[in-house]
This record gives structure tokens, C-alpha cells and sequence, in this order.
């Protein structure tokens, strides 16, 4: 069972932080001028004495940012599987649980990196009441906004400090801590008074006065226990907005500054491919562009130009046999070609990217397809990423189209190509298929990944044509299509 948690695309780490990821390189690494928001998202850590309210101080930041897709994990689902001698001492009460080494901390780390670095992380579950992680079970997450991890250990291991842009440690005078610890394992995870006296005795308070209260100094906010924390969570929670505001300013700079780069002829480019202006081509496009066209012309025409939009783009399909060939009247082609359809996959955007669903079935009978909704956030303008549902081994497919019926911003298929990048998609194997496009949107994909992504549109408008256009800029193609 896998619990999946898609992300939004909303923070830009460009804030001259030491700790963050240098730009260019990682820019280089994807084969892109473009840093992904998603590559960068905000992580506080939440540390502090077993019983100190950590992990009530970690909800409420998570509640009162109210930020899409804030993930908030716990250190807990890192403790290591136990073999058959330890989980007998832990159900004795035996097992120190409270010690740095019962929870693996290269494992959080490394998932914690994952994240960090905008690729998919899969996180185990673990039962506290068999002590031992649940099999089959774990928790899928997909980039996210905010990441917020808690847990006694989260400040300890100088390795996830380094990955931290906030670091909390949650205070308490031990005695409560203890009072919290007993209520909390006596009524939910039903254990004797005795038991968890000697428990605490044994581990837990004297590997907080040796391991945990040592880690308050890397810490960059002490808060008080949860009853007098009110203030110092809302100064906290005020320094993150800021911080995630600063961020997301930056990010539509950056996009903005993708559509203005390389002022080089649009036609120019050759990773651009315009469908030749015919008279075939023109009259289509002009019935679509007509107001008056009713929805089944409109479908019709749409469905025909898709279908020469993908005959186009499938020009270049991987051929994996080269023979000879006998025809009917038995003349003999030395030099015929089998292409592997099976190698070619499509990826639609809701909801517009739907309208080549027809066409593709036509033209490629047996295409497995996946869908990804990309909306912007009504706020900040960022794209954020809210469903993706990609065919199995996605990497392994040789052609992946991208298909979007239109095109205004660009930053709804940046994020789409992106995607297929974090799931290991070769940059040059992805083909972004649309009707209409405008001259800025195009430009933002072809500068984000160096001109690595072949576009194909049936109508490229230009910023000159813009101007008188303002057609251009309202998302229609789909609402008509579809007779919303």
C-alpha cells in the first residue's frame, strides 16, 4: 500500500543562503538554464525531548502557513527494522528506543536529500505496537512546498542540519515531558504504568541530558512548552511566510526572465517545428480561430489538425529494424523500416491536453498515455503541480509526447517537462505537441532546457501579434472542445 502525496511547484531558494544548492550546477545537471521550484522547498526541522510538544508545535506551523502541499514528516517512521532478539527486548521494554542509533539516520537523510533535490521519496511506516516497520506500507512523496520534520533525533545528525533552513528545538523541563510520555502511552499505545516508568528511567531521560539537549545549540529558535509557546510559534510562523514569499517572488522573475532571453527569430529556432502554413492547414486553423464554428465542426477540425500535429511529431519514431521487404507484385525493398510504436508514449495536461486523446488512438492504436494537472496558484501566479499519474517505467519509453491544446504562459509544460525529468525521462526523448502557442511560451521552454525539447504547434502567435490578439490569452480550445 502506497499513500502518495503530489507537491506543488512553489519555492525558489534564490536568497544567497550557503546551504543552498548552487543554481548553475544543478541547472547543468538537468540539461536546463531553469532551477525548478520545486528543487528547492523549505525544510524545518522540529527537535526536542521525547514528550516536549514537538510534535503539536510541528502541526500548528503546518496548519497556520496554510501553504498547498506542506509536508510533515515524522522522524519516528525511521526507526530500524528490529531482528527477533531486539523485538523480544522491546516488547519487554528492553530496547532502547531513545537512543541516536535506533533510528536510521542515513535513510532520513537520504530521503530527506530526495526531496531536496525534487525527486520522488518513498518513506516506511513503522507500528509501534509490533515495533517494526509495517511491510508493504509506506508513504510516497513528490516534491512538496514546505517540509517540516520532527522527531527527538531531528537536530542531532549533522548531515540533515545542513539540509535545514529552520531549525526548532522544542523545550520542556523533563518531569513534564514525562507526564505527557505517560499519559501518551498508557491511553494510546496501551502500556503498563510500570513499564513506561521504567522505561524513562532507563533510556529516555538520561539519553536526553547526553544526546538531545546538546543538539539545542545548533538550533536556530528555542520554543517553550506548548502551553506558553503561543507568541514564539506565531514570530516563527511570520518568518517563514516571509521567507516563502521572498522565494516565490523570486521564482516569477526567473520565469518571467525565460521569455526574454535568446531574441533570436522564434521561427528561427530549429527545436521549433510550425506546421507549414498550407491552404489545408490555414483553413483549419481559421475554422477553429472562428467564434461562430459550432462545437462538432469545431471538434472535427480540431481532431484533423492533431492528428497532422502528431504525424509530424512522429517524423522522427525510433525505427528498431532495417530490411528487405517483399511488396504484393513481389518487388523486393532493400532498404524498408519497421518502427516500434510500443516505444512511444503520450502524457496529456489536463484538462486541454485531453482534446488529442481522439487523435492519438487513431494514430497510434495501442499508446499507453498518463495525465498530469498543473494549475497555477490563484495567489502568487506559480504553477503547482496537483495529479500525475505517469505509465510504469516512463524512463524506459524512447518518445514521450507531451500534448496541450494551448499555450499562453509556458509554465504548465515547464513543470510538465520537469516531471518527466525527475522520473528519469532523457530530455531529448520528450516532444511537446500543441495547437496554439504563444511566441513567450515558447521561448520560456525552449531557454529553460537549452533548446533540448522539440515543440511542435499548429500556430505559433507572435509577440507582435499578440498585441491585437487577445483571444490569444484565454484558455478557449479546451471549453469548446468539450462544450464547457
Amino acid at each position: 500500500m502506497s499513500t502518495v502525496i503530489p507537491a506543488s511547484s512553489t519555492i525558489l531558494d534564490l536568497n544567497n543562503d550557503p546551504k543552498a544548492y548552487d543554481k548553475t550546477k544543478y541547472g547543468e545537471k538537468l540539461g536546463s538554464k531553469y532551477l525548478p521550484p520545486w528543487t528547492t522547498p523549505y525544510i524545518i526541522g522540529v527537535g526536542g525531548p521525547s514528550g516536549s510538544g514537538k510534535t503539536s508545535v510541528a502541526a500548528k506551523i503546518v496548519s497556520s502557513l496554510n501553504v498547498p502541499w506542506t509536508v510533515l514528516i515524522s522522524l519516528d517512521n525511521f526507526y530500524k527494522p528490529l531482528n527477533a532478539v531486539q523485538r523480544e527486548q522491546a516488547f519487554q521494554n528492553r530496547y532502547d528506543f531513545d537512543h541516536p542509533t535506533a533510528i536510521d539516520l542515513d535513510l532520513a537523510y537520504q530521503s530527506i536529500l530526495s526531496l531536496k533535490e525534487g525527486k520522488k521519496t518513498t518513506i516506511p511506516v513503522y507500528s509501534f505496537v509490533e515495533h517494526n516497520r509495517v511491510p508493504n506500507k509506506n508513504i510516497t512523496i513528490y516534491g512538496a512546498s514546505v517540509i517540516v520534520l520532527e522527531g527527538i533525533y531531528t537536530l542531532y545528525d549533522k548531515r540533515l542540519l545542513e539540509l535545514m533552513d529552520l531549525k526548532i528545538y522544542v523545550d520542556a523541563d523533563l518531569d513534564v515531558c514525562l507526564a505527557r510520555r505517560l499519559s501518551r502511552d498508557i491511553v494510546y499505545r496501551g502500556r503498563a504504568l510500570e513499564d513506561s516508568l521504567e522505561q524513562w528511567e532507563r533510556f529516555v531521560k538520561p539519553n536526553a541530558e547526553q544526546y538531545l539537549k546538546p543538539t539545542m545549540r545548533d538550533a536556530d529558535a528555542i520554543v517553550p512548552s506548548l502551553t506558553d509557546n503561543g507568541v514564539a510559534v506565531e514570530l516563527i510562523i511570520n518568518h517563514i511566510r516571509s521567507r516563502l514569499q521572498q522565494k516565490s517572488e523570486e521564482h516569477l522573475k526567473e520565469l518571467i526572465k525565460l521569455g526574454y532571453s535568446n531574441l533570436t527569430p522564434i521561427s528561427e529556432n530549429p527545436s521549433l517545428h510550425e506546421l507549414d502554413p498550407t491552404n489545408q492547414v490555414k483553413a483549419i486553423v481559421t475554422m477553429l480561430l472562428d467564434k461562430t464554428t459550432n462545437r462538432y465542426d469545431f471538434v472535427f477540425y480540431f481532431d484533423r489538425i492533431a492528428t497532422i500535429l502528431l504525424t509530424q511529431a512522429l517524423h522522427d519514431i525510433p525505427v528498431y529494424e532495417q530490411c528487405k521487404m517483399e511488396t504484393p507484385n513481389e518487388v523486393v525493398v532493400p532498404y524498408a523500416m519497421r518502427c516500434n510504436f510500443n516505444q512511444v508514449t503520450a502524457i496529456n495536461l489536463i484538462e486541454s491536453g485531453d482534446c488529442f486523446m481522439h487523435s492519438l488512438k487513431k494514430t497510434i492504436p495501442n499508446v499507453v498515455t498518463g495525465k498530469l494537472l498543473i494549475q497555477s496558484d490563484s495567489q502568487t501566479g506559480e504553477p503547482q503541480l496537483h495529479y500525475e499519474k505517469l505509465p510504469p517505467g516512463i524512463d524506459t519509453y524512447e518518445m514521450v509526447l507531451l500534448t496541450e491544446a494551448q499555450m499562453i504562459s509556458g509554465a504548465s509544460m515547464i513543470m510538465s517537462i520537469q516531471v518527466l525529468l525527475d522520473h528519469k525521462v532523457e530530455l531529448e526523448n520528450i516532444k511537446v505537441v500543441v495547437f496554439l502557442a504563444t511566441e513567450i511560451s515558447v521561448r520560456r521552454i525552449l531557454n529553460a532546457f537549452n533548446g533540448k525539447v522539440d515543440v511542435y504547434a499548429a500556430k505559433v502567435v507572435t509577440k507582435n501579434e499578440l498585441a491585437n490578439c487577445d483571444w490569444a490569452k484565454v484558455r478557449f480550445v479546451g471549453a469548446k472542445y468539450f462544450g464547457w
